[in-house]
């Protein structure tokens, strides 16, 4: 027996509870995982709530993310006591995720936990540090040199934006931090920011072309924020885009692109090749200061995550929310 967090349904309406489930009622998979440390995502803290259709069946456990220990294994890649890592792969939606002591996926989902990082650290990273990473590495791979300018991060006190913030300072780039809280200048200033942005001045509608401030961007918010700051993207800047708090919509113009030539890259963390994995945890180990992760990471017991769902829909978190199920 093992203990989860469970959506299910009844009559139209989403329940959530914690129960022991049987080792047998696990999905299918040729790995079985001992889950140490999962995380709370805002995909996660959607599904919780019921705020959005993320759970594709029922019942289903959520989370996203988790880092564990292999239990047992019949994929040639892992073996009992490997420790791993898993972001994305549509579980958590699709098959049982991370808010569990026990998960049971295929191997091919499934990475080695990269060194230096342990169970919690990587987990303090997650989804949102890893998607964080697939967005410099598309600035990169567009050209994007920190002498271009000033690069724009939006959603900055959140756990894309702060990883974002983090890694791109320590790789030189001037770092301009969007947020609507102000009360978070002095922890995105640790972080490395050396301007803050307001949000508001993002949030509503603006000009098809706005003054040139930004050789590159990571956008989190989606919505009418993406699109003002595509027209304020310098000419040939690139904006990746991963994210959709501030809406689906993206009530632009073409003007950006055709007159500017901008790029919008669009970055998928949830499907990303294995290789791409790899490459993001790898830079991940080498460019972000390991001290300035810990000043991201707030532990959540597992009992509460049901509770801290409703507080991340408010946008009251900072940073990572990592939850230790069973622990180092």
């Amino acid at each position: 027996m093992f203990k989860a967090i469970v959506l299910d349904k009844a009559e139209d309406q989403q329940t959530v509870a914690f129960k022991e489930l049987d080792d047998a009622q696990l999905p299918e998979g040729d790995v079985t995982v001992r889950v140490a440390y999962s995380t709370m995502n805002y995909k996660d803290a959607l599904a919780l709530t019921g705020s959005a259709p993320i759970a594709k069946s029922y019942p289903m456990v959520p989370g996203i993310d988790f880092a564990g220990v292999v239990e047992s294994s019949d994929n040639p890649d892992f073996k009992p006591g490997d420790q791993v890592v898993l972001n994305g792969w549509g579980v958590g939606e699709k098959h049982w995720g991370g808010l569990a002591e026990k998960v049971r996926v295929p191997g091919d989902w499934l990475i080695p936990l990269q060194a230096p990082f342990t169970e919690r650290q990587a987990m303090g990273l997650g989804t949102a540090g890893y998607t964080a990473m697939l967005c410099v590495l598309a600035l990169e791979k567009q050209g994007v040199k920190p002498e271009d300018g000033p690069i724009l991060v939006t959603g900055a006190a959140g756990g894309v934006g702060s990883v974002a913030v983090a890694v791109l300072a320590k790789l030189g780039y001037d770092v301009a931090a969007m947020t609507g809280r102000p009360e978070e200048t002095d922890f995105l200033k640790m972080l490395g920011a050396s301007s803050i942005v307001d949000r508001a001045e993002y949030s509503e509608k603006g000009r098809p072309l706005a003054k040139e401030q930004w050789a590159g961007a990571i956008d989190v918010a989606g919505g009418q924020v993406l699109a003002n700051v595509c027209a304020a993207m310098k000419y040939r800047g690139v904006v990746a885009a991963c994210g959709l708090a501030a809406g689906m919509g993206f009530p632009a113009t073409v003007a950006p692109f055709i007159l500017r030539g901008v790029t919008l890259v669009g970055v998928d963390s949830v499907m990303a090749p294995k290789a791409e994995r790899l490459e993001a945890w790898q830079r991940l180990a080498k460019d972000l200061d390991i001290n300035k992760l810990e000043s991201l990471i707030t532990d959540v017991p597992f009992e509460q995550v049901i509770d801290q769902a409703a507080l991340m829909m408010k946008g009251q978190i900072r940073g990572r929310i990592v939850v230790p199920v069973a622990g180092e």
